[in-house]
């Protein structure tokens, strides 16, 4: 499917992206995994979090999703951290690498046989680092390229507690370690590299599960008691967000404010890199949710300059990097992204995709081993595609909305995974397009 983008419109006024993709997911399974009834609002209804839900069912836990309200509501029947049921088919987990990641880890430490798999861009992506700590901790897994690919067969339970060190930073692999150590004989302790982003650890606290942060190092006792089903109001995601950000930084006369936005500090890298880029932004705290900060952000147009990105800021901007290559585009002088190699790991080769579509717009860009060098110029309209990544697809319109001239985006069905109305919400603050 392709979207024709018309020029140079400004964002103005107020809006409230979609529930936040992490958070929703860990919603959904930590409250599959508690005793009782739970409801959780502004669930986001994207691909991605679909494909949690299909798999929780096919383990035994009822959801409905009611999108009939103003945002999706989410209900879910808990069976409690070791009733979820024998399944009888293969886990699908779509195109979520979360969601793969995830119920590995929660899966690990259940008495029976499971595979998990995923579509054909999911069983490229890299396991092993999931599979590796799952295996010291007594989870019998084989897969592809011995557990480095899915599909992936866990065969779980009889784990204990180890102390594991993440080779390379990864919040989704830290989550899966300190779920499956919900089921351990004993203590778990990561340690990251990098601080990555904390949502598994802070909704754990909020229930009342054993969990400790330390600086870089997370604990989880062992045999965790159970907790009640918890009702919550997802914030706003500041991935999606990162896109308005950018598209009302680059074009000139907007003045955009963002509602009810979680305001992790794991997840606001972005921020920082725009701000040192001379972005205009202001967050204010408005509160918390389930041991999660919420506020509002207000971004305005700014002339933007060059910088470098990467070192210990990678891992929490991974998924913001499409968005922020987006503003070195429209930047004066040269911005180099560096140490983000991980990049040609997601949903595409984010490296690969980024220097193919910015060319297009007519810019000076390298692609390196780790990342890209940008020469920021003045754009040109042009052909687009999404490489059937979300994030590249969205990257492209938010670029071609500041643009003299028609642009159009080849394959925008691919926002579906994240932020199907994407395209609604930019035409509610642009005018339409």
């Amino acid at each position: 499917m392709d979207r024709t983008i018309e020029p140079a419109r400004r964002l103005r006024g107020t809006i409230a992206v979609p529930g936040d993709k992490s958070i929703s997911h860990r919603a959904a399974i930590l409250n599959a995994l508690a005793d009782g009834d739970a409801e959780v609002r502004n669930f986001l209804s994207g691909e991605d979090c679909l494909s949690t839900l299909k798999v929780l069912e096919v383990l035994g836990v009822e959801t409905a999703l009611d999108r009939s309200g103003e945002t999706p509501t989410l209900r879910v029947k808990g069976v409690g951290l070791r009733a979820l049921r024998d399944p009888c088919e293969v886990l699908d987990c779509g195109n979520s690498g979360t969601t793969m990641r995830l119920m590995c880890g929660v899966l690990a430490g259940q008495p029976f046989h499971s595979v998990l798999t995923g579509d054909a861009s999911l069983r490229s992506r890299p396991m092993a680092r999931v599979t590796a700590p799952l295996r010291e901790m007594g989870a019998r897994i084989d897969g592809r390229n011995d557990g480095a690919l899915a599909p992936l067969s866990v065969r779980g339970g009889g784990l204990r507690g180890i102390r594991y060190r993440l080779p390379v930073a990864s919040a989704q692999t830290k989550s899966a370690i300190l779920l499956a150590g919900l089921f351990a004989d004993g203590e778990t302790i990561v340690e990251e590299p990098e601080l990555t982003r904390d949502h598994t650890e802070r909704m754990l606290a909020a229930l009342g599960a054993p969990v400790v942060a330390d600086g870089r190092a997370v604990r989880v006792g062992g045999r965790a008691n159970p907790w009640d089903g918890f009702d919550i109001q997802v914030p706003g995601d500041p991935s999606s967000a990162a896109f308005f950000v950018v598209a009302a930084s680059i074009t000139p006369g907007s003045d955009l404010t963002i509602e009810e936005l979680a305001v992790n500090p794991t997840r606001l890298a972005f921020v920082d890199a725009l701000r040192r880029m001379g972005a205009d932004i202001e967050i204010e705290p408005t509160g918390e949710r389930c041991g999660e900060p919420v506020g509002d952000l207000r971004v305005r147009a700014a002339a933007l300059h060059a910088t470098t990105i990467g070192g210990d800021e990678i891992p929490n901007l991974q998924d913001e990097i499409p968005a922020l290559a987006v503003a070195a585009a429209f930047a004066d002088g040269v911005t180099e992204v560096r140490d983000a190699a991980e990049l040609a790991l997601k949903e595409s080769n984010r490296i690969g995709a980024l220097h193919q579509e910015l060319s297009e717009l007519g810019l000076a860009v390298e692609a390196r081993r780790d990342g890209l060098v940008i020469r920021g110029g003045q754009p040109r309209a042009a052909l687009l595609k999404s490489h059937g990544d979300h994030r590249i697809a969205m990257a492209a319109a938010v670029a071609a909305n500041a643009i003299d001239g028609e642009s159009t985006v080849r394959g925008w069905q691919a926002v579906s995974v994240s932020y199907p109305g994407f395209a609604d919400d930019l035409a509610s603050v642009t005018g339409g397009w």
